[in-house]
């Protein structure tokens, strides 16, 4: 392992470790199914993966809705309901507009502790009240200028099957802060929100993406005040009106207009935010862009002032399968593939338990955080193909590496049981939940990687095939019906029994995996089926040598008292 030459990174890497989500983007000129496509991965110790599900309403008059923090349950207050509401299952609602997100915390000063709107709470309640990504963009601006924003810097994947956007924004703070003229600035937040050129992708990881940006033009860049007047679809690129005044207030910023840096203001990056953070997004990118290896440096954080660019345009068309694999990515084959030093153990593992950051003999060091980890709660990616029949939530539970994707359409009016809201809780094992099945599963895989993750892919990759053949032909079934309720029935039905489905093959394969492996062994396998001798007993199972490197370890560590001794007669 390299020494890290480093100081002053405590606090980057701390933050990384408690937000600690990714979000990829693919708009649609750059997808196979020319659909807007947003992946998201809920990475929490403490965050139990489920399916929220908020069915569409007509409210009364002056109804009020209750706002609760999203990650603590803590009630905020009270806001007024919107008249009429969509259907939302997950992060997506039926008019196919997806919202991920990713929190990079930036200045902490900045948080509003008065504010009666965090980010959690932000996502779904704009997804019952917005259908496209612009109305989203105004319903989220303008929610935070009336309530306050409690939360701090935050980004935000926003797509609908037209266009893609990514949103970034931090808190006023609760402090009086003036302007140059005396006046206390209007609270809420400071943004801007940058549309995806159409043939790109993009993405963001707990670091703040968005560095200079073009100021109002009239065409392609407007204000926030333009933008409630007239949202025009040239526009590329829209600001809250006092994002650089109130930098400058604040004491961040001293430059010209045009050397503003949203990311470099607001939420300056170091090492951490860079190894931990934006190191997910090169790989990425890498993956899908053959021009990004000179941005390794960056991406280890041994030269902050390399920054990537925000997007890139891959060298193919993507699908759901491909951001899929991105969701799965542990820095293979790079410098930060973590199945190669001894923290892997013997059976190759890319994973480290936290803590992220340690010392030995006054050095500091790290483990990688790669985009798969282990602390996911649920993951999805949101294929934004058309209203009513065309949005796709892929959703799963747990490390995205080892788990599986189902379809869910948008539209659906109820959700799984195995994925329901209240089957079981990050204290509470429930037999028909997903997420303690597919956490039993994986937890297991953990102990012999290299051998076992195998298996979980071959079911996986099978599983996510058939859905995505399925899904097609459901669709397309769903358009002869003749009426909007009946289309909506039968993807609702799909919907449920695809992931019961999904539970009945992880259940096989929960048995397999433990049948197969017991005790460190592996039983051998023949025509299907695990092999038998000719009585229909188990044959000797196979007992794999440790690895040479591994045995070295050993004997170094302790040969003496474990090595062979020929008795002396």
């Amino acid at each position: 392992m390299k020494k890290i030459i480093a100081t002053g990174f405590m606090v980057g890497i701390a933050a990384c470790q408690a937000f600690a989500c990714t979000n990829f983007i693919v708009t649609k000129g750059a997808s196979k199914s020319g659909a807007c496509l947003v992946s998201y991965s809920a990475d929490s110790h403490v965050l139990y993966g489920e399916l929220y599900h908020y069915p569409a309403a007509t409210h009364e008059k002056n109804a009020m809705r209750k706002v609760y923090e999203w990650d603590t349950k803590k009630f905020l207050g009270e806001i007024p309901e919107a008249e009429v509401t969509y259907n939302v299952v997950g992060n997506m609602n039926e008019h196919a507009l997806a919202i991920g997100e990713t929190t990079f915390g930036g200045r902490q000063e900045l948080c509003d502790t008065l504010g009666l709107l965090d980010y959690g709470s932000l996502i779904y309640i704009t997804l019952q009240r917005a259908k496209t990504a612009r109305e989203a963009i105004k319903t989220i601006a303008n929610l935070v200028e009336k309530y306050g924003y409690c939360s701090g810097g935050e980004s935000f994947s926003i797509a609908d099957p037209s266009e893609a956007w990514i949103f970034e924004m931090v808190g006023k703070s609760s402090r009086e802060v003036k302007n140059a003229k005396g006046k206390p600035f209007a609270r809420g937040a400071v943004w801007v929100a940058v549309r995806i050129p159409d043939g790109y992708v993009s993405g963001h990881a707990n670091q703040a993406r968005i560095q200079t940006f073009p100021r109002a033009d009239g065409k392609k860049s407007i204000t926030a005040r333009q933008m409630n007047k007239n949202f025009p679809p040239s526009a590329e690129v829209v600001y809250a009106d006092d994002v650089v005044e109130f930098a400058r207030a604040c004491g961040y910023f001293s430059g010209s207009d045009k050397e503003f840096s949203f990311s470099d203001t607001y939420n300056p990056v170091d090492f951490g935010g860079a190894r931990f953070c934006d190191a997910r997004v090169w790989s990425f990118f890498k993956s899908v862009n053959d021009e990004m290896q000179p941005y390794l440096d960056y991406a280890m954080g041994h030269n902050l002032k390399h920054r990537m660019p925000l997007y890139v345009k891959p060298n193919r068309s993507l699908g759901v399968d491909d951001i899929a694999a991105a969701m799965r990515d542990h820095y293979e084959d790079t410098p930060m593939d973590m199945r190669t030093d001894a923290g892997a153990g013997a059976y190759a593992c890319p994973y480290r338990w936290r803590p992220m950051t340690w010392e030995l003999d006054s050095t500091a060091y790290i483990h990688e955080r790669a985009t798969a980890t282990q602390q996911t709660g649920f993951w999805f990616v949101a294929e934004s193909r058309a209203p009513r029949t065309g949005g796709i939530l892929w959703f799963g539970v747990d490390d995205a590496a080892t788990s599986c994707l189902t379809p869910i359409f948008s539209c659906s009016t109820r959700v799984p049981e195995c994925f329901a809201e209240g089957n079981g809780n990050m204290l509470t094992y429930s037999p028909t939940a997903a997420f303690w099945l597919f956490n039993r599963v994986t937890n297991f895989a953990y102990s012999r990687y290299n051998a076992m993750s195998d298996d979980i892919v071959k079911v996986q990759r099978a599983f996510e095939a058939e859905s995505l053949s399925e899904v097609d032909e459901a669709i397309r079934r769903a358009q002869e019906l003749p009426t909007p309720d009946s289309q909506v029935a039968m993807l609702t039905e799909l919907s449920v029994k695809r992931a019961e489905n999904l539970m009945a093959r992880w259940q096989q394969l929960d048995s397999y995996l433990l049948v197969k492996y017991i005790d460190g062994n592996i039983k051998k396998e023949k025509n299907g089926g695990f092999e038998r001798t000719k009585y229909g007993a188990c044959p000797s199972p196979l007992h794999p040598q440790l690895p040479e490197k591994f045995r070295r370890i050993i004997v170094d560590d302790n040969g003496e008292t474990i090595r062979e001794w020929k008795a002396e007669n």
